[in-house]
């Protein structure tokens, strides 16, 4: 088939366009309003890639045009969507066409409010170093795998599988069209209140996706009491995971460090020794998770594991560190959520514990820039010294109570950290200008940030590059 991706630079998007070029058909896509990385990195992939929506973009014989779900992308009055729709060509989403594309095969979702990403990429990585040539759709760049999408010939595919809604017309969420035969669930906290206002109405998709598992697959979820909760709805075999002694994996004797060690409990209490490079207790877990996962289905051997474990590298923009000389380490995080900035800050607390944090933060999603989540902000830079906030977009700010920038400097101010606006990049690098060299600095958004992860890094590294940081 010829298929279009309008929006697809998208983390979804690019790699459901790679899985179906890999998979044999002609591909072709187009954004705008993009940044980096997954600007410059949808740029390199190989297809036909157009900066701007225009009907002209669409090739003759389009059998597919694939709509992202941003608000940006203007939906169904997108010009590449009206000539579709003139030309009777299908209009779909990336969910559905993967869904369909993969049905029948050993489907794999991983799933949760936090850690799916860093999951998926690892899951994909050790099956793919062990020999494994699985599929996999990863919502995040990762060093480790060649692609954020790959078909793959065995019939194993890992999916990222998001509970956002599909888009506006179609309030499914993602996960649910991906036929699960297993699912590892990392995490269940209440986010997204933009389109799930109350727990109960979030935690809803996840009973359902539950559900969707046959008797004869399996469900790999951490030792949590909101998942404990919802683990009924599982018909399938159960096996539990944690940081801390529970039934099933776990964690011990734990040390962290630029590398990390510790020992991997089996359920038998056999022992199994993992190191890894990933920052943060919320990694230990994410590697228990993807571990118990693959060896309770036979998947990988236990030193296939432990090497695939060590040499794996993380994803982008989860706390990858930017700076090469500078004695003051940046470093950045992905800060979607309340739970993944919490986990990116309290990284940095245990690895850099005699360092000042600095955190430079935008509310780029929907749920930072809500009045319903505003008491996020009373908690969630805790333990940090200092606070830059940058303005929160406008875009889609008319679907929800949108809180100003005003009410977010005001609120994060009433907890008595040291805070301040910054609204272009040359007004925070100015801020950041002074520093005594003993911080370490976090970027912490989903969106751009003012272009600070670009632009930061060579100026400390100027500024600060007498020596490495410790």
């Amino acid at each position: 088939m010829r298929i279009h991706f309008t929006g697809v630079a998208g983390a979804g998007m690019s790699a459901a366009a790679l899985m179906m070029r890999e998979a044999g058909h002609q591909v072709t896509g187009s954004d705008e309003d993009v940044f980096p990385p997954m600007s410059t990195y949808v740029e390199g992939l190989g297809f036909p890639f157009y900066r701007r929506f225009d009907a002209a973009n669409l090739p003759a014989g389009l059998d597919v045009l694939v709509l992202g779900a941003s608000a940006k992308l203007g939906g169904e009055d997108n010009p590449e969507v009206v000539a579709a729709r003139a030309r009777g060509v299908a209009v779909t989403s990336f969910p559905e066409l993967v869904g369909q594309a993969t049905e029948g095969r050993a489907n794999t979702v991983v799933a949760g409010s936090f850690g799916k990403s860093t999951c998926a990429a690892l899951m994909a990585h050790i099956l793919r170093e062990s020999g494994c040539d699985a599929g996999w759709m990863v919502g995040a760049i990762s060093p480790s795998l060649p692609d954020t999408g790959h078909w793959g010939r065995a019939p194993q595919v890992v999916l990222e599988g998001d509970e956002y809604i599909v888009g506006p017309t179609d309030r499914r969420s993602k996960f649910l069209l991906y036929h699960p035969r297993d699912v590892l669930l990392t995490s269940l906290v209440h986010d997204h209140v933009n389109v799930f206002p109350t727990f109960a109405e979030y935690e809803a998709p996840f009973r359902e996706l539950l559900r969707l598992i046959p008797l004869d697959g399996l469900l790999v979820a951490r030792e949590h009491p909101a998942i404990r909760a919802i683990a009924g709805e599982a018909a399938s075999r159960i096996v539990w995971y944690d940081t801390g002694r529970c039934e099933g994996w776990w964690a011990d004797e734990v040390v962290f460090g630029d590398t990390s060690r510790f020992a991997l409990v089996r359920p038998d209490g056999g022992r199994i020794a993992i190191t890894t490079s990933l920052l943060g207790a919320h990694n230990i877990e994410n590697v228990v998770g993807v571990a118990a996962y693959l060896l309770e289905r036979g998947l990988v051997g236990e030193a296939a594991l432990q090497a695939a474990v060590a040499s794996f590298a993380g994803i982008r923009r989860r706390l990858d560190r930017l700076t090469t000389r500078s004695a003051v380490p940046v470093i950045e995080g992905f800060g979607s959520s309340y739970e993944k900035a919490r986990s990116a800050i309290e990284a940095l607390l245990l690895h850099y514990p005699h360092r000042p944090l600095t955190v430079v933060f935008e509310p780029h999603t929907f749920s930072w820039r809500s009045t319903d989540a505003l008491a996020w902000y009373d908690t969630v830079f805790r333990g940090a010294a200092r606070v830059l906030i940058a303005p929160p977009p406008t875009h889609g700010a008319a679907t929800h109570r949108q809180s100003s920038f005003e009410d977010i400097l005001a609120r994060t101010a009433a907890t008595g950290v040291a805070v301040e606006g910054v609204r272009s990049a040359d007004e925070a690098i100015r801020a950041l200008s002074g520093l005594k060299g003993d911080e370490v600095v976090l970027l912490l958004s989903s969106g751009p940030l003012l272009g600070l992860p670009d632009a930061l890094p060579p100026v400390f590294d100027r500024l600060y590059g007498g020596q490495a940081a410790a």
